[in-house]
């Protein structure tokens, strides 16, 4: 008979750390950072690195002046997921000061100003995010084209040189290495009059959604996958997210093809992915209950399809995602859980 050796009651599962959460995000945002620099040349890796940096400054000096000890917050990684999806949102090729600008309100302002991890009303990678997009939208919005569109990716120090002085190759210009995302041609094409089956016929779409940025979207997606298998994160978010931008938008696509994409482009392009495992999956600012996932969930995607539709940004998921943060109390209060024993 096979023995095992028990510890003294209670037995509990070990506690969950922040450090173990937050490591496991980063190793499941390992696929899609990877692929981004495949598409999208060692710009990427840059800006991690410029963000991380910077994020883990300010977080250690909003520490030493709140008075409290910096090397267990700073070893929580929790600065750099912030870093990290801050980066992953916006194009490579970001002036350096543009980043500084982003981890100033996503560190002091979104996380220490309302009182630090796990006080933050706001997802503080989406502030920064937004904050960046909105000062400066042509330039947050200008992305690289994808590997198998371009002549080629700018090396290291090319990169180095674009982002910490704004210089090119003599032979390149910006307008060369920049251009619209696949949902800015989408939406400024359909404004036009353009039917979609046109705009299809565009080289910078795969076969459904954007090119390279398909592959992008399932590598977030083998991340998401791995997030769900260590049970950082629960099915309700993506699945409501993702299941509701196909449901709202399947009807249009077979009514009206010649206006409406299909559902997989909404899916496969742009941040949908990456928002629905990493972003809206959020364990401070998101919704706590199992009700109240579905619904926050839904909700960023509605609100992302009407960004999309109307809004003045071509992808929408970060403004929903914060506009869904304002919510949350207002979900958790409403969709709480029956409590065992008691009638409904």
């Amino acid at each position: 008979m096979r023995t095992f050796d028990v510890a003294d009651a209670p037995h509990v599962p070990a506690p969950t750390s922040v450090r173990r959460v937050m490591g496991d995000v980063l190793i499941a945002l390992v696929p899609g950072a990877v692929a981004h620099v495949w598409f999208f040349g060692p710009a990427v890796l840059v800006q991690l690195a410029l963000a991380t940096l910077v994020a883990s400054v300010f977080e250690a000096l909003l520490l030493w002046l709140r008075g409290r000890p910096v090397a267990p917050f700073l070893g929580d990684l929790s600065a750099p997921v912030t870093a990290a999806l801050f980066v992953l949102c916006l194009p490579p090729l970001l002036p350096w000061w543009y980043t500084v600008i982003g981890m100033l309100f996503a560190i002091v302002i979104a996380k220490h100003l309302f009182g630090g991890l796990g006080h933050n009303v706001f997802n503080p990678a989406m502030i920064g995010y937004a904050a960046v997009l909105i000062s400066f939208p042509l330039a947050a919005s200008s992305w690289l084209p994808p590997r198998e569109l371009a002549d080629g990716v700018l090396t290291l120090p090319q990169a180095l040189a674009a982002i910490f002085t704004g210089a090119l190759p003599a032979e390149l210009s910006w307008d060369a290495v920049t251009g619209a995302t696949p949902l800015d041609r989408i939406r400024s094409g359909v404004i036009a009059g353009e039917m979609i089956s046109e705009l299809r016929g565009d080289p910078i779409f795969g076969d459904f959604g954007g090119k390279g940025w398909e592959w992008i979207a399932n590598a977030y997606g083998l991340g998401g996958i791995y997030l769900l298998w260590r049970r950082v994160i629960s099915w309700h978010v993506p699945v409501a997210m993702l299941g509701t931008v196909i449901v709202l938008t399947l009807p249009g696509a077979v009514l009206d093809p010649d206006t409406n994409p299909f559902p997989l482009a909404h899916v496969f392009t742009g941040g949908m992915v990456l928002g629905a495992f990493f972003i809206a999956t959020d364990p401070v600012s998101g919704a706590t209950t199992p009700r109240g996932r579905l619904v926050f969930g839904a909700g960023v995607a509605v609100l992302t399809l009407v960004i999309r539709r109307w809004g003045g940004y071509p992808d929408g998921v970060a403004f929903a995602v914060l506009l869904m943060n304002m919510t949350v109390p207002l979900l958790d209060r409403y969709t709480r859980p029956r409590v065992f024993g008691r009638g409904r």
